[in-house]
């Protein structure tokens, strides 16, 4: 702790309630994971949180706000809905940044919360080429035609339980994209995992 935290104490990022950087109440938003569907997508796809509400804020104050604390809640419940997805030993594939919102954010968000979840391996293999340009306000299809061969595999992830880890699914375009340039490469993502979703979960 520092000086300016004494001075300042931290308030919740996603309702601003003060004395801790996430409150009980809106961490509540967020559970177990659960199974959406994703068109275009092969391996299951799961979700901790709908992208409303408190979950919302939470991950755009991490993302875009350098909210840093957070990263120790992102990153336990992401190894506590590890066990859901698959069996050990599992690796964590962070769905990669534009360079220069990586830069911007002073480094690249998923990676951050990746080595955060101590129980699995990381590997930043992916990177997307120049060119990708922000996806907001884009349709589905233009989100699609963005990434389309432009997402780039450096190395293979170590054996075991492959999971692609992203902070928001809306389209699937990112995550469709990237199983797609994993399997080109050789490499089985066995899971997606979502921090949060705009689709709905699958009934039952």
């Amino acid at each position: 702790m520092t000086a300016l935290d004494l001075l300042l104490p931290p308030s919740c990022a996603g309702c601003d309630r003060p004395g801790t950087p996430c409150c009980a109440t809106c961490l509540d938003d967020f559970g177990p994971p659960q199974r959406i569907q994703v068109p275009g997508v092969g391996p299951p796809v799961w979700t901790l949180a709908a992208y409303r509400g408190a979950a919302r804020e939470l991950v755009l104050a991490f993302k875009e706000r350098g909210a840093r604390a957070l990263v120790a809640w992102f990153g336990a419940m992401v190894a506590a809905a590890l066990v859901a997805v698959g069996p050990r030993p599992w690796t964590l594939v962070p769905a990669p940044s534009r360079r220069s919102a990586a830069r911007d954010r002073g480094g690249d968000h998923m990676l951050r919360i990746a080595r955060a979840v101590q129980i699995a391996d990381v590997a930043q293999v992916l990177r997307l080429a120049p060119g990708v340009s922000d996806s907001v306000g884009l349709s589905a299809g233009e989100r699609r035609q963005n990434l389309e061969g432009r997402v780039q595999v450096h190395g293979r992830p170590q054996p075991g339980t492959t999971v692609l880890l992203d902070d928001v699914i809306t389209t699937g375009a990112t995550a469709s994209a990237c199983v797609k340039a994993l399997r080109r490469a050789g490499v089985r993502t066995h899971a997606v995992l979502a921090l949060t979703s705009a689709r709905p979960a699958q009934p039952g």
